[in-house]
Parts: C-alpha cells; sequence; structure tokens
C-alpha cells in the first residue's frame, strides 16, 4: 500500500548505558592528588606568610608572657592559627572563586561523588599545613620554655583541627553568594582563631569566653596546650580530641551539602 513502510525488523538504536560513578575512595584520592599538586605549586608563599605571622605573634607576645598557663595558650593558638590560615581562609576563597567561575560546573559533570570533590580539597589544604605548624610549635616551645616531650599529639591536633577548618571554610565558600563576601567570611574566621586562640582564655570577659567555645579550633588549641604540662590530663585532651572530631564530620557534612546545592543551582 502506498506510503506504509515496510517493516524491516530493525530497530532505533538504544542509547548506551551511562559510566558508573566513581566510588568514594577512588575518587576522594584523585581530588587529594591533585588538590595537592595545585597547592603545592600556588600556595607555597602564603604557607610561608601564615608560618612567619604565627611566630611574629609568639615573638611579640614573649615580651608580655613569661610562663605558665598562658605562654602554653599562646604556643598552641598559634600553632593552630597556622591550620586556619590555610584550611579555612584559603579554602573559603578557593571554593568562593570556584562557584563564581562557573568550575564547580566542571565538577558536577565528572562521575564523582560530591563528598569526594569537598574532602580531598579540605584534606589537601589541611595537610599542607603540617609543616608550618610543626615549626611553629618547636618554635614556640623554645622560645617560652615549654617541654616537647609530647609534641607528638600534634599528630592528632591536625587532621582534626585541619578538618573542621577545612570544612568551615569550605561551607563559607560555597554558601557565600559572591566571592568577594567568601573571602571576607574566610578573614573574619582567620581573626577570630587568632583574638579567641592565642589569647589566654582566663583573660577574656566571660561572653568572649562563650564565643571561644562555639570556634571549632578552641579544642584543638585545649589538646596541644595541655600536652605541655608536665603530667598531662589525657582523659581531657581525649576528650577535647573527641569534640573536634564531631565539629569536624559536622562542618565536613555541612560543606557537602553546600556543594551539592551550589552545583545543582
Amino acid at each position: 500500500m502506498a506510503g506504509v513502510v515496510p517493516d524491516t525488523g530493525a530497530r532505533p538504536e538504544e542509547a548506551a548505558p551511562l559510566a558508573p560513578r566513581a566510588r568514594l575512595v577512588p575518587a576522594l584520592g584523585a581530588v587529594y592528588r591533585a588538590q595537592l599538586s595545585r597547592a603545592r605549586v600556588a600556595r607555597i608563599p602564603l604557607l610561608f606568610v601564615a608560618t612567619f605571622q604565627s611566630v611574629g605573634i609568639m615573638v611579640l607576645l614573649r615580651g608580655v608572657v613569661d610562663g605558665g598557663e598562658a605562654a602554653r595558650s599562646v604556643v598552641s593558638g598559634s600553632s593552630v592559627l597556622v591550620v586556619a590560615f590555610v584550611a579555612l581562609n584559603l579554602l573559603a576563597q578557593y571554593f568562593g572563586q570556584l562557584r563564581a567561575g562557573g568550575g564547580l560546573d566542571h565538577y558536577a559533570t565528572l562521575p564523582v561523588p560530591p563528598a569526594a570533590v569537598v574532602l580531598g580539597a579540605a584534606a589537601a589544604y589541611a595537610s599542607f599545613t603540617v609543616p608550618g605548624t610543626v615549626v611553629t610549635a618547636v618554635t614556640g616551645c623554645v622560645l617560652f620554655q615549654l617541654p616537647m616531650a609530647h609534641l607528638w599529639v600534634l599528630a592528632a591536633v591536625l587532621p582534626l583541627a585541619g578538618a573542621a577548618l577545612a570544612g568551615l571554610g569550605a561551607a563559607l565558600g560555597l554558601l557565600a553568594p559572591r566571592p568577594e563576601l567568601a573571602t571576607l567570611c574566610g578573614q573574619l574566621g582567620m581573626s577570630a582563631a587568632l583574638l579567641l586562640g592565642v589569647l589566654p582564655a582566663e583573660r577574656m570577659p566571660s561572653v568572649i569566653g562563650w564565643a571561644r567555645d562555639l570556634l571549632p579550633s578552641t579544642y584543638g588549641v585545649e589538646a596541644l596546650a595541655r600536652s605541655f604540662d608536665s603530667h598531662p590530663d589525657w582523659v581531657a585532651v581525649g576528650a577535647d580530641l573527641g569534640v573536634c572530631a564531631a565539629v569536624g564530620v559536622l562542618s565536613l557534612g555541612i560543606a557537602t551539602w553546600a556543594y551539592r546545592r551550589a552545583a545543582t543551582r
């Protein structure tokens, strides 16, 4: 019959199935290596500035702080300040610029879990602070004549405080509507870590002390400060590290949610 197309048995070509999404751990490792390579090239001068800033603060306070509890607060707060400068301040700027420049669209097209992007970047920026933090802590112990026998506590303080601060920095950068506001929030967060972490807690008003308790890095500072005692209270050190770990999980979870929200808008 005219106008009827004979059935040849051919069927429309079926769409090829999409490749499965990458698993979390391999994707996390790939993002971590990429971010660490990028940070190694671009952030070394800033890491030097962060270390020099923290050491300079300790040198200035050496003239007004003789020792005791105040000295422990100064050294531990200055050491964690290096982490705050890089993991909080710079990561907030990075994600703010990534969102404004369309970089999140690139990550969204890849079969990479959102958690891998956030955790990989946070881990890279946090681990990048290790040399500066160790140098600051050792220099502070020499300046204030503090014992270094338990300085290995840094091995726990660094990743836990780094995770908490990096998660906070990523969340600030992803939630800020403009990169300028992300930079401002990162700077304010670092300033809070400086004022509330370095200055001795017993010399602050009670209202400021409450704000200090809300800062994620406070518990890392407290754990490191306790380790300078001749006989540290390890239960209290463990409790501080536990709180720091819980805050880190919470802040990284919020950052992952913020990444999903920013990538789908």
